[in-house]
């Protein structure tokens, strides 16, 4: 069996606890070492395999998996943040599907709302923005053309970007081309959200590549846009003491 597991954002003990009662029971881990926090491996138990999948092409990992089936030896494989932002699952699935080798998915915490904590923030403010745009920049990697990024940003809501730390740049002039943020947006870059090493660097759209370029910060972080950065907002009618709902019944003040 395959167990494809969310490591989380970075921090070792932010992995769920299925995650980790699998981390202890597999013979063989293969991890994204480029990404994935080392510290999790103390899961492992003794004599577990370990192989880093940074400098292994996709049909190494897969013979790995292959092998280790044939040997009825147990698998994990452990990706960064939850495995299904960006984390190049499917294309393994399907190989697995053709081998017949059996495969699940353990959900992760993923490294954008990592960088919520960071932040001390929430998303989806009352009046401010009740929509999360979770993409892009294009770069050797395209994406698609409906997706371009100054497309993306004529909504104005929250917006967070992952793989997008060296192109920021271009990020700020696409950002701007939606019509709807301005140079003054907030904004804010988080590097390695949870991690030790977590910095979190607040500014606006039109400040986002230089405050890179200040703090050398050129990757392994995410960028967030949009006014929940702000300080204005609505309150919740959830816990407003005159709104009703199926618990409660709303007072007039």
């Amino acid at each position: 069996m395959i167990h494809f597991i969310g490591a989380g954002p970075g921090a070792a003990d932010l992995v769920t606890v299925r995650g980790a009662k699998l981390l202890g029971e597999a013979d063989c881990i293969i991890y994204a070492g480029s990404l994935v926090n080392p510290a999790l491996l103390d899961y492992k138990k003794d004599g577990c395999a370990v192989y880093d999948s940074a400098s292994m092409t996709m049909e190494e990992v897969v013979a790995v998996m292959a092998e280790n089936e044939r040997a009825g030896k147990m698998t994990v494989r452990l990706h960064t943040g939850d495995p299904s932002l960006y984390g190049a699952i499917r294309e393994q699935m399907d190989e697995l599907d053709k081998l017949g080798i059996d495969y699940d998915v353990t959900p992760g915490v993923s490294a954008f709302s990592g960088a919520a904590a960071a932040l001390c923030a929430e998303y989806t403010l009352p009046d401010v923005s009740q929509s999360v745009i979770i993409t892009r920049m294009a770069g050797r990697t395209p994406v698609p053309e409906g997706e371009a990024l100054h497309k993306m940003a004529t909504h104005g809501c929250t917006m967070v970007l992952f793989l997008s730390t060296g192109l920021l740049e271009e990020v700020e002039r696409e950002l701007l081309a939606g019509g709807v943020y301005t140079k003054d947006t907030p904004a804010a870059i988080v590097y390695k959200a949870t991690w030790p090493e977590q910095r979190v660097y607040r500014c606006t759209v039109g400040t986002l590549a230089q405050t890179a370029r200040d703090n050398k910060v050129t990757k392994t972080a995410l960028i967030t846009i949009g006014g929940f950065l702000g300080d204005e907002y609505e309150r919740s009618k959830l816990y407003d003491p005159e709104f009703t709902h199926g618990y409660r019944e709303g007072k007039k003040s």
